[in-house]
């Protein structure tokens, strides 16, 4: 028993080094400064994180002006981060969102609005039974005047429902692109049963309370 007390306790040493490595670096990637994306052919570009990117995805891509939603990762720590190593929690990266959109038509300001319209705004690390730290909420920000934005309708929105808000806010870094087959996954698998018991009813039930004005019209 004595010779292994010696293990244990280089192993937790290790371990306990590791985690503390860990969290400087997430640490790091939280208060660095933010990358803005250029406007390009006139289009802006704005990254969010809120739950399964699959649900995510098809919510912005019914927002007017928005051009495309695209699936993968930000928020962490590691570089080329994948599907399998995000789940795991260590990477520091949540499921994301790009949204290509057209800022003479919809606004950054609108697309805030449709994060905090489309998720439950009060859950820690994720939403309804997908949990981890690969689904919480995070709010990604390009320059000071996007801060303020998404500070002041967090505040604003806490202060209406009485509640702690739980999206955090970043600034933007990086977005890694996710495996080819996440992408318009909603789309191309409507009989999927995750698609159809989680994805498309949180989609109808955004689609029910947000104004109208903002929302693409359906063609059948």
């Amino acid at each position: 028993m004595k010779s292994i007390i010696p293990i244990l306790a280089l192993t937790l040493f290790f371990s306990c080094q590791n985690t503390a490595q860990t969290k400087k670096e997430q640490e790091a990637i939280i208060n660095a400064e933010p990358i803005e994306v250029a406007i390009k052919n006139g289009k802006a570009r704005a990254y969010f994180a809120s739950g399964c990117f699959w649900c995510v995805e098809a919510i912005y891509e019914s927002v007017k002006g928005v051009e495309e939603s695209i699936s993968g990762y930000s928020g962490g720590h590691t570089k080329k981060p994948t599907y399998a190593s995000s789940n795991t929690g260590r990477t520091g990266h949540a499921e994301a969102v790009e949204i290509i959109y057209d800022p003479k038509v919809v606004s950054f300001e609108t697309l805030v609005d449709v994060y905090f319209a489309s998720q439950n705004v009060t859950q820690v690390n994720g939403q309804g039974n997908d949990r981890g730290s690969q689904y919480r909420s995070i709010i990604f920000y390009q320059n000071e005047a996007q801060k303020q934005i998404i500070l002041e309708k967090k505040t604003a929105l806490a202060k209406k429902l009485n509640v702690k808000i739980a999206a955090e806010i970043y600034p933007f870094h990086k977005f890694w692109v996710a495996e080819d087959y996440h992408q318009d996954y909603e789309r191309l698998n409507p009989n999927n049963s995750y698609i159809r018991n989680v994805s498309i009813p949180r989609l109808n039930r955004f689609k029910a309370n947000f104004p109208k004005a903002f929302l693409k019209v359906e063609t059948h």
